[in-house]
């Protein structure tokens, strides 16, 4: 009695065991076509403004690129803040292989570290988020002091 409850359970485990393995013949089935999906590529998805000085507005172009088969439209470019703001050609569409630009302006108000995202949607409600980041140093309330140093030089 003890070998047949051995030996079906061994039966069992090897059964279970062989089920959860796919054959490298069988093809994955997608249940969504992507072949028909716009395809946006970005030259780059993030970029550094390095240290900028505070009160003097930054931009930075972002190239995008149609890598698909299908034409389609940047239907919006928002940006996480209000200091961000994005520019883009609102009603261009972009036929497979065309590039366009958006230019992303941020005004560096407040000093420190920021890193601000922007979301492009584009076709159907797809999305895709660039980052622009850096650091802002704060610039001296007021002017240099005057050098009175320089009248000792002149007399």
């Amino acid at each position: 009695m003890k070998r047949f409850v051995f030996v079906f359970v061994l039966l069992i485990i090897t059964f279970f065991s062989f089920s959860q393995n796919k054959s490298d013949k069988e093809p994955v089935k997608t249940l969504v076509d992507t072949s028909n999906l716009p395809k946006l590529g970005l030259k780059e998805e993030s970029f550094d403004f390095g240290k900028i000085p505070q009160g003097k507005p930054v931009h930075h172009t972002f190239e995008v690129k149609n890598l698909g088969n299908i034409p389609f439209k940047l239907i919006n470019v928002q940006a996480s803040c209000g200091c961000t703001t994005p520019e883009w050609e609102k009603d261009k569409e972009i036929a497979p292989g065309g590039t366009t630009n958006i230019n992303v302006g941020y005004n560096a108000a407040a000093d420190g570290m920021f890193t601000k995202n922007i979301t492009i949607t584009y076709g159907d409600n797809l999305t895709k988020v660039i980052t622009i980041k850096g650091q802002v140093w704060k610039t001296p309330a007021a002017s240099a002091p005057s050098n009175t140093a320089t009248q000792e030089l002149k007399d």
